[in-house]
């Protein structure tokens, strides 16, 4: 073999190592992405349909285990439905739904006794502009301004204490004659986590976050029909 085309062969040699080397790393970085992405899907609770796509129902609640009772709060987005004119409006807008479940047991909670308490935009906002010592406290009646106004109530009061604050929520049913009490103590952390999450999720459930982002890929695009994504239920009232 003359000099010349040994150079060629050697070109060629190691050009080719070079690519397979390149392929090597390719795929190792493809298998570490892979085994990453895994463990990030193994830490999600998220659901399939028979199509193979992604449920629309997406299970992100932020949970807090006390001694005497669990808190946890999610957003529950507006629903939208199209007029007429082919615009879309809000029917009924989003809020962040707490859930409180007693303990009945060492890190056990009762999800059948479970109450829930429905954050509105506006109490969001005092929720989140607590600042240290201050304390709120809203009032709910699904049957306000009617005669049956009173029979059923439901209280929440956020109030500070050395570590943090104790949220409570209070729930009287004069009809079954049945007064339950819910107090978790939330530490400085633990607020400051709900403080920031509820403030990203606020232009969410006002729809704002629709109004400026709207959906570009088909998912949830029918808005004639109820778009609960991080929903717990449709209602406080719901058990």
């Amino acid at each position: 073999m003359n000099p010349r085309s040994m150079t060629k062969l050697y070109h060629f040699l190691n050009s080719r190592n070079k690519l397979f080397k390149f392929g090597e790393n390719a795929g190792n970085r493809f298998n570490l992405m892979s085994a990453s992405a895994a463990a990030g899907i193994s830490t999600a609770r998220q659901s399939y349909g028979s199509d193979g796509r992604m449920s629309s129902r997406i299970f992100a609640d932020y949970s807090i285990f006390k001694g005497k009772a669990a808190l946890s709060a999610a957003p529950v987005l507006p629903t939208f439905s199209k007029m007429d004119s082919g615009f879309t409006k809000i029917d009924r807008r989003g809020v962040i739904m707490l859930t409180f479940r007693p303990a009945i047991g060492e890190r056990k909670y009762d999800s059948e006794k479970k109450q829930l308490f429905a954050l509105s935009v506006t109490e969001v906002g005092s929720f989140i502009s607590l600042g240290p010592g201050d304390s709120c406290e809203f009032f709910h009646d699904p049957s306000m301004q009617s005669r049956d106004a009173g029979q059923v109530r439901k209280s929440l009061s956020v109030k500070p204490h050395t570590d943090g604050y104790f949220i409570s929520l209070s729930v009287t049913n004069n009809i079954l004659k049945t007064n339950e009490r819910f107090t978790v103590p939330v530490t400085i952390a633990e607020f400051a986590v709900m403080r920031e999450a509820f403030s990203f999720a606020l232009p969410h459930i006002m729809g704002w976050a629709h109004c400026t982002n709207p959906p570009t890929d088909g998912v949830g695009g029918d808005f004639s029909k109820v778009r609960p994504q991080l929903a717990v239920a449709a209602s406080e009232w719901d058990r």
